[in-house]
């Protein structure tokens, strides 16, 4: 008898649920989407799920950071499984201290950029302000920090910030979305798209963006990307790569590349970082015609880059580290509540 392993998903959701038993005081469980689930929290108690270095009454509150940069919290940041969480566990505590922010500079030295020197800040929910702001460059009126704006999870200013990398953070999803104009449901602020089928004519979208139904909503996505998407990967695509699965890279590939374009930081990188265990995640473009996650650079031209690396990386990195000692008890705990 041949027992199938759980996937990824469901691995994720039987850990924190053990997790919980032994790390959580109450048992009482947490609503999301108006259902109930045992590794959702009270939405109240949203910071147990944090590593205890970043809860209320510590020098590194998240809580508090949210409150000073009018940053909104994500509103499923009570579920165990939160990849939002995660990347706060994952990557804030090192922007705190200086042996945090140079092994994180050592780290994206290697695995992203060659350029990158020093790590002077670790930012949620990041957004420039004014001309740079998503309003300006992306057409996202009405959004905030974390709202209703293409806010990646986190930001990286290196080297004197005058280097900018926006990341976001994966745990358990199945894919990067579709996207949010490919939809015949009538609204008065967005009305429906009158055609679907333009999605398929990505040679023509290269000249003329009007045909970007997000265009009609005043989203300038494909407006920033147009001098930077490759004519010859076009040729490749059966439809522009944000319309079924690779909506979020699309957003965050045309910010990191209107902040470029603006001149103001030397060099723009969108990341990825994600769970080396979640294949599903990584192969979710595939109908796109982007087998994995990691050929989204090839796509693109511009003055902005991409690159990918995973949390597992991150963590044996940070054990192979010189400040390997300072940081055993936060990679214990970490290896304990995500098993990495």
């Amino acid at each position: 008898m041949v027992i199938k392993k759980p996937g990824f998903n469901q691995a994720m959701i039987d850990l924190q649920v053990r997790w919980r038993r032994h790390n959580v005081e109450t048992s009482e469980q947490g609503l999301q989407n108006g259902a109930s689930y045992p590794w959702v929290l009270p939405s109240a108690r949203w910071e147990e799920g944090l590593w205890p270095a970043l809860r209320s009454g510590t020098s590194t509150s998240v809580a508090e950071y949210l409150s000073v940069h009018r940053v909104r919290r994500h509103t499923g940041s009570h579920n165990l499984k939160s990849s939002w969480v995660s990347g706060v566990n994952l990557y804030f505590p090192f922007g705190q201290s200086a042996d945090g922010r140079k092994t994180l500079a050592d780290f994206l030295r290697s695995r992203v950029d060659s350029r990158i020197r020093t790590v002077d800040s670790v930012e949620l929910e990041y957004a420039e302000e004014e001309d740079l702001s998503p309003s300006r460059l992306l057409g996202e009126e009405g959004g905030s920090r974390g709202s209703g704006q293409t806010s990646p999870d986190i930001a990286f200013l290196v080297n004197e910030r005058s280097g900018l990398l926006l990341v976001e953070n994966k745990l358990t999803e199945h894919s990067f979305y579709r996207c949010s104009a490919r939809t015949t449901r009538e609204d008065a602020a967005r009305p429906a798209n009158p055609d679907l089928e333009r999605c398929a004519r990505v040679h023509d979208l290269l000249k003329d963006v009007s045909l970007c139904h997000q265009q009609a909503w005043g989203r300038k996505y494909w407006a920033q990307l147009q001098g930077a998407f490759s004519a010859e990967q076009a040729s490749n695509l059966p439809h522009c790569p944000a319309a079924t699965a690779g909506y979020q890279l699309f957003r965050q590939q045309a910010l990191a590349e209107a902040i470029a374009k603006s001149g103001r930081y030397e060099f723009v990188v969108s990341v990825v970082a994600i769970d080396a265990r979640n294949e599903q995640l990584a192969s979710s473009m595939q109908s796109s015609g982007i087998k994995d996650v990691r050929d989204w650079a090839a796509l693109f031209s511009g003055l902005s880059t991409f690159s990918v690396f995973t949390h597992q990386d991150w963590l044996a990195s940070v054990r192979a580290s010189t400040a390997a000692e300072v940081w055993r008890p936060w990679a214990d705990w970490i290896s304990a509540r995500y098993e990495i």
